[in-house]
């Protein structure tokens, strides 16, 4: 059950007509499908660092019984610096470089706002794009007020988040700065027009490796270190022969400490184990500060498949493979964690962990209306499951007797999607894929959102468990979407829509539900061009005058 060889495929994004290959598509399913890629023609090293790709399909068909496909490129100041500029970009182990800068590769996560859509990345200010064309209309924020971890000349690299979250009741997104050589970490609130945002140390803090997801209920921000370590060595040539760290801090800041004109802010500090990537925290926050933990023991992001790589049973990697990050060489770890500000202490409301069939928790799909948020019912998650061929033998090296080499299945398993109660973790409903499918970004769709009395992106009964889940598979023959009754996964798909066979797309990464597609509002915005000043200076001419074309054509 090998992963699909299509999936890192450098093929131009092809605008495709799917249908509905197989049961029927609900009648009420609606809203828009939103998902982001990273553009494998741009040859990144690692292939989740190529320029952003955004998908939007709306899911009711057009009167051909059409659902339209259309990738589009996402064209930020870097990807138009590249086009003028190709051959002063180098792809490397942590990004792409040029003279201008670190590129921002805008391609890791969609996040809509309202009638607002953003696309999100590690190392860069959130973006934001038209939610009907796609087109480029800003990064959030002048870079100063950033404190970019490399202040360079257009392209400052921005060490943040991926996973930005949006404010239902202050009405404003919160995320995060990271230093890249101290991990001292401020907090950043943008409160939706102009061009700067607010900043704040947090004070004594640090977050040693990343902060690829930060969560908040009602009251708190929660920031934790998350499985992502840069190797030094690795950047100017060497091997990468770093581990991500076992365990790591998680900081709690209270909402209310974030006042306007105060350069810092105190947090709460605890400490949790094994490592973790993603995290999702219950909005009230009345009986203590409850976090979902998808923990991530053996997964190392930063690991790259080699051509000239072993995988973990000794077998040359297919050079199919090549730049795909490292699965999981250790069984998931799911925990269901309280966390008390007052006292410090930390309770392990509920665990998940089965060494047999569930490996590599790869995303999530939840309820994110403030309803949902606030009050969980079911956690949907897709295990990718062991994959030996995606594991290489110098990541086993690297993390020597913390991997369990004896816990590896025999072969490769399957991917399962399992549906979670919230408040147990107990498995309630499973749905197992064909051995030759690879699925990735599930989203939750609402029955029947924005009822009377509800949020827009709230369903009647919100939770999580009324409504559809859609999935993005891959396979060789053709990808898919395979739509899910969410109450009841074990069911299998209700409807898939499909291309034409033989038809494929390159690695998805995160997905979201928008209820509507409408023209972006003109709004203040930060200009590309108030990026440019006297750090220009430090470009020969023509560089400089580069940055100034790509300035004349941006909004």
């Amino acid at each position: 059950m090998p992963i699909p060889r299509s999936i890192l495929a450098k093929d131009d994004p092809a605008d495709l007509d799917l249908t509905v290959v197989s049961g029927t598509w609900p009648s009420d399913v609606g809203g828009h499908f939103v998902v982001s890629s990273a553009d494998q023609r741009t040859h990144p090293i690692h292939a989740f660092f190529g320029d952003g790709i955004l998908v939007r399909m709306p899911l009711r068909p057009d009167a051909d019984g059409v659902f339209p496909w259309r990738p589009r490129l996402v064209e930020t100041p870097s990807v138009l610096l590249r086009r003028a500029c190709p051959d002063l970009f180098v792809a490397g182990p942590v990004g792409t470089s040029s003279p201008f800068g670190m590129v921002n590769a805008a391609n890791t996560a969609p996040l809509p706002w309202g009638d607002r859509l953003f696309a999100t990345w590690d190392a860069g200010r959130p973006v934001e794009v038209d939610p009907v064309t796609l087109d480029f209309l800003g990064e959030v924020g002048h870079r100063d007020d950033w404190a970019p971890a490399l202040d360079q000349p257009v392209l400052p690299l921005v060490s943040t988040t991926a996973h930005p979250v949006i404010d239902p009741e202050r009405g404003c997104l919160w995320s995060v700065s990271r230093d890249v050589l101290s991990g001292a970490v401020c907090v950043i609130r943008y409160d939706g027009t102009g061009s700067r945002v607010e900043r704040w140390l947090v004070e004594g803090a640090s977050l040693p490796q990343a902060t690829h997801t930060i969560t908040q209920t009602r009251d708190w921000l929660v920031l934790a270190d998350t499985a992502y370590k840069v190797d030094v060595q690795e950047i100017f040539g060497a091997d990468r022969t770093g581990a991500n760290n076992p365990d790591g801090p998680v900081l709690l800041i209270r909402k209310d400490d974030l006042v306007a004109g105060r350069p810092s802010v105190r947090c709460r500090e605890f400490r949790i184990a094994p490592e973790v990537n993603h995290f999702y925290a219950r909005y009230d926050d009345s009986d203590g500060v409850e976090i979902l933990m998808e923990h991530a023991p053996g997964v190392d992001i930063g690991m790259y498949l080699r051509a000239d790589d072993l995988d973990a049973f000794g077998r040359p990697i297919d050079p199919a493979l090549r730049g795909m990050y490292c699965h999981g060489m250790s069984p998931t770890v799911i925990t269901l964690l309280r966390f008390d500000p007052a006292t410090g202490r930390i309770t392990e409301r509920a665990r998940v962990q089965d060494p047999e069939r569930y490996w590599q928790a790869e995303l999530s799909a939840i309820d994110w209306s403030l309803e949902g948020q606030t009050a969980p019912t079911v956690h949907h998650l897709v295990y990718l499951g062991f994959h030996p061929e995606a594991v290489n033998q110098r990541a086993l090296a690297n993390y020597g007797d913390r991997v369990d080499r004896a816990a590896f299945p025999a072969e490769e398993t399957p991917a399962i999607l399992v549906t979670h109660d919230r408040e147990s973790l107990k498995a309630l409903h499973e749905w197992t894929f064909a051995a030759d499918d690879y699925p990735t970004s599930p989203v939750f769709i609402p029955r029947s959102p924005g009822a009377e009395g509800r949020s827009r992106y709230s369903g009647t009964s919100p939770g999580g468990h009324d409504g559809h889940l859609l999935v993005l598979v891959h396979n060789d023959d053709r990808f898919r979407l395979d739509l899910f009754d969410a109450a009841d996964v074990a069911r299998g798909p209700v409807a898939s829509l499909a291309p034409p066979p033989g038809r494929t797309v390159p690695f998805m990464i995160h997905a979201a539900w928008m209820p509507e597609a409408r023209p972006a509002a003109d709004l203040p915005r930060h200009s590309f061009r108030d990026d440019l000043d006297h750090r220009l200076d430090a470009l020969p001419e023509p560089l400089r005058e580069a940055a100034m074309r790509v300035a004349d054509r941006l909004p």
